[in-house]
């Protein structure tokens, strides 16, 4: 077994919430499991009534319980956790109520703003009360297209008091894209920013707005929000009623926040698929399933702790802000970065760390390698002496990651690789404090979750890549996809590999250590920098180019990431001139987002497809990679592939 890079010493165990945790089980419920962290996953995996159940406890959440845990049925998804129970997501997330800070924004430039908990409480009950007069109540939609700023998780809390259903987008996805989500789901209120800032550059977001009311006429009213330390920018001809957040509020009102209880599945958020296959799923998570996995993963994973200090680099539109919001049920405060990581200088959030006494410092395992690369050296310049975790998520984080946070962030730290997904708002695996951290592994399964990896014929491996799955059902499953009445698209997205077992899409191992390594997704979901994008969302753009006969995309894996490649079949008499690459580029970057635009466009005499005339990214990726395709039977032109083989513009 190889040598560990870091394990915490036992004075601080001590005082870790996994051990207060250990010692509530013992006192409650009369099994001693000590330190051992096999020993808890286990007895939650056996137990999963009292596990769950003792989260509730050990969290201390605010509701009414119930007398039954687990509605249980033999169909994997038809089991229902706390069916008996009523709860507020918002009566749990603010937890405190007074002058201590509850959020605190910086911007790229270094403007910054902060929130005590009285001002939370305060904003929540203005706009909680002014969307009530509005009209909304429990299971209405509002829709928000903002950047990360304190607004956006003020209108989050506020309609979760209502018992409303949120859903945001963050602005860098383009028109198109924000369509595509909300036209699906009918808002009825709309929260936009009028701009954001990106490396210096100001982009307007309001320029926007005409385009989103024509095609989703659901939107009855807008809110339009400034970016902090800017004047508001106008849009006149609006054809809704609008309304600038200023003047949702009314002066000397104390109002008090009025919470609207819900059922534990009653939807809490949609959050979206990324788009693969068409318009994206519309995934609706349940008030309780979000609040109790996020409570468990921050306070027992994470040991989130009162008055802490949690940040994560996110947008609106990445599940890791629903997770760094739900840092607020701790008693913690939550730093919302809005911007360029690297806006002046390499090492901004670090000194952002520093200078707010930063303890859970969450970020991108592309972040870290980038870092890498520039070999910037934290710890050099700054004061991390409060930093106790780093998360790391959105790709597999390489060995070479592992060794540079150690070497050059901090010696003494947590370092916890996390993974799971929008699909479960939430992590299959991730960190604890009672085993060591070894290099390229993330540490072990989340409490509660039965993770395995499978074969192709659904047995068991372990040390032998295979399909992450998870075996029994747990509280943050979604409670349905939007418009999916008979289920079908729900069952099919997880449940058509294995009978009656969650497979999640990725290609993993559990190691010696019963550590796991994630090498990507096993499906055709681009990944780059580890954000989950749809191929369809560049088709969409790509189609419309009078030049373009046909595409593909694939995400080839480049330096410890996932870089974006575009094939194209050009139209008879069009050659791919550097001209027609800038145009296509830039018209993706405007119409889906900066991500989805290609590291390489290539020109192909003709693209691979499947009898039934579907692509075959997944071959196309495979014959890239150097690997071989198992299913050439299924192709109506298997000989296309040949010239996806040894291109040499793909290794420079």
């Amino acid at each position: 077994m190889e040598s560990y890079l870091w394990k915490i010493s036992n004075e601080k165990l001590k005082k870790t919430n996994l051990t207060a945790y250990s010692n509530f089980i013992k006192k409650n419920y009369k099994i001693d499991l000590g330190t051992d962290f096999n020993k808890i996953w286990n007895w939650s995996i056996k137990n999963n009534k009292e596990f769950w159940k003792s989260i509730w406890e050990f969290t201390e959440v605010k509701g009414k319980l119930g007398s039954v845990i687990l509605k249980e049925s033999d169909i994997f998804i038809e089991n229902k956790f706390f069916p008996e129970a009523e709860l507020n997501y918002a009566e749990n997330i603010l937890k405190k109520n007074n002058s201590e800070k509850a959020i605190i924004f910086r911007s790229e430039n270094g403007y910054k703003t902060v929130l005590s908990w009285k001002d939370l409480n305060l904003n929540v009950a203005q706009i909680s009360s002014w969307m009530k007069s509005n009209g909304i109540k429990k299971g209405d939609r509002v829709a928000a297209y903002l950047p990360n700023i304190p607004e956006a998780v003020i209108a989050y809390i506020s309609s979760s008091v209502l018992g409303a259903v949120w859903s945001s987008c963050s602005p860098d996805f383009g028109t198109l894209g924000v369509i595509d989500r909300f036209s699906q789901i009918n808002p009825k209120i709309l929260f936009i920013g009028d701009k954001y800032f990106y490396n210096g550059k100001k982009i307007n977001i309001l320029e926007r707005l005409p385009e989103i009311l024509n095609k989703v006429p659901s939107i009855k009213k807008v809110v339009v929000i400034s970016y902090p330390g800017t004047e508001v920018e106008k849009k006149e001809n609006i054809k809704v009623d609008r309304y600038y957040w200023d003047d949702l509020f009314i002066p000397k009102k104390r109002s008090k926040v009025e919470f609207v209880m819900s059922k534990f599945s009653e939807p809490l958020v949609i959050l979206y698929s990324s788009g693969t296959t068409g318009k994206p799923k519309c995934i609706c998570h349940g008030t309780g399933g979000v609040l109790l996995q996020h409570n468990k993963e921050l306070q027992i994973h994470s040991d989130v702790k009162d008055n802490d200090l949690v940040f994560y680099f996110t947008t609106c539109g990445w599940m890791m802000w629903n997770w760094l919001v739900g840092a607020l049920s701790s008693g913690a405060t939550i730093l919302l970065f809005d911007g360029f990581p690297m806006y002046k200088k390499n090492d901004l959030l670090f000194e952002i760390a520093s200078e707010e006494k930063i303890t859970l410092f969450g970020i991108s395992a592309k972040y870290i390698d980038t870092l890498n690369n520039k070999g910037v050296v934290p710890k050099e310049k700054h004061d991390l002496s409060r930093l106790r975790t780093i998360c790391s998520t959105g790709s597999p984080l390489s060995k070479d990651g592992f060794e540079y946070v150690y070497k050059n962030i901090k010696k003494d730290v947590h370092l916890s690789s996390i993974s799971g997904g929008t699909d479960i708002v939430s992590c299959f695996v991730l960190g604890n404090l009672f085993q060591p951290v070894y290099s390229g592994e993330i540490q072990n399964r989340g409490l509660g979750m039965d993770v395995d990896i499978f074969d192709e014929k659904g047995f068991s491996i372990e040390n032998t890549k295979g399909e992450l799955v998870c075996k029994k059902p747990f509280p943050s499953m979604p409670v349905k996809f939007w418009n999916d009445l008979d289920g079908r698209k729900y069952k099919s997205a997880y449940f058509e590999r294995y009978k009656n077992v969650w497979h999640h899409g990725d290609f993993a191992k559990i190691t010696n250590n019963g550590g796991f390594i994630i090498f990507g997704r096993s499906d055709t979901t681009l990944n780059p920098g580890g954000v989950r994008l749809g191929t369809a969302e560049i088709y969409s753009v790509v189609e419309k180019f009078k030049e373009i006969q046909e595409s593909i995309v694939i995400g080839q894996s480049w330096k410890n990431d996932i870089r974006i490649i575009l094939f194209l079949v050009l139209n008879r008499n069009y050659n791919l001139t550097e001209e027609i690459k800038n145009k296509i580029k830039s018209a993706i970057k405007i119409n889906a987002s900066p991500r989805h635009v290609p590291s390489k466009i290539i020109s192909v005499s003709e693209i691979p497809k499947t009898k039934n005339g579907k692509l075959v990214e997944l071959a196309v990726k495979q014959t890239v990679e150097g690997e071989e395709i198992k299913n050439l039977e299924a192709l109506a032109n298997p000989d296309s592939l040949k010239q996806f083989r040894n291109i040499i513009e793909l290794n420079e």
